[in-house]
């Protein structure tokens, strides 16, 4: 169950990643370069709604795993952040990978490193 929770949390994570990068490096250019406006707003709502499913999955995640609010608020910078999902992505899939090992072998899960983004 928790490694499922983690997958969720990546899979959001990365698409609500590449929406950033999409607002940031196309549709922002298009709204001051090119005049066209409707980029922002067209790019900005997905990745507005997608912030949102993140945050929900991230609260799950954090309730479900246990996870200490330190590790919580580390992935929440880390969604704060252009790359940021992608350099927490490596933690979370080595956490993940723990926990389905554990859930596999019936042994108790290791507690997850505090790693910071990059």
């Amino acid at each position: 169950m928790s490694s499922s929770v983690i997958r969720q949390l990546r899979i959001i994570g990365l698409i609500e990643g590449v929406s950033f990068l999409v607002l940031l490096g196309i549709a922002m250019p298009l709204k001051y370069l090119a005049g066209m406006p409707r980029a922002v707003s067209a790019v900005g709502m997905a990745h507005g709604v997608l912030f949102i499913l993140y945050l929900a999955a991230l609260a799950h995640a954090h309730v479900t795993v246990r996870w200490p609010m330190r590790r919580a608020l580390t992935v929440f910078a880390a969604a704060m952040l252009p790359l940021g999902p992608f350099f927490i992505d490596g933690s979370l899939r080595r956490e993940q990978r723990q926990l389905e090992t554990a859930a596999a072998t019936g042994a108790a899960p290791r507690a997850a490193p505090p790693v910071l983004p990059a």
